[in-house]
């Protein structure tokens, strides 16, 4: 296991090579973050993970299949990546950061082009939504709007 990469997968490559062709700037692996995201763009507080589906247990995914030996071993350590996920999600939320994940099925060449147009789609909506102006209502205002629309 010692020769399985963490960093620089060709599935982080791909996200990453597509978001900075479309004008997303990111960090890697932000050592001051939970779980060392794979990417973080500070501008829409957003972090990606890029998770392999056999490594991160991908439930329903056909690329998700126990191996048939040392199966007890397999299980609690898929088990133990799938909580330390979840756990650092929670984390991230907590701090204020959103958390978007994209499984490695979702990045094979049939699905590809739609799983990344869509994450591009999702961060402009996040920061649209972060940098939305919300406008302060005084009481009198609210009162007066309330009177409005009972005499209507």
């Amino acid at each position: 296991m010692s020769a399985i990469k963490g960093k620089n997968t060709k599935p982080e490559l791909l996200v990453r090579k597509f978001l900075f062709s479309r004008g997303f700037r990111y960090r890697l692996n932000h050592p001051r973050l939970p779980g060392h995201p794979d990417l973080v763009l500070r501008k829409y507080r957003t972090v990606i993970f890029v998770n392999g589906c056999f490594w991160h247990g991908h439930k329903g995914c056909r690329f998700y299949v126990l191996p048939k030996t040392h199966v007890e071993f397999w299980k609690t350590k898929i088990e133990h990546n799938r909580k330390r996920d979840v756990d650092e999600q929670r984390q991230l939320a907590s701090m204020g950061w959103h958390c978007i994940t994209v499984w490695e099925c979702q990045l094979k060449p049939n699905v590809r082009q739609q799983t990344l147009e869509s994450l591009a789609h999702t961060l402009n909506l996040i920061y649209l939504q972060d940098h939305a102006t919300h406008y302060i209502i005084k009481e009198e205002e609210e009162e007066q709007m309330k009177v409005a629309e009972e005499s209507d």
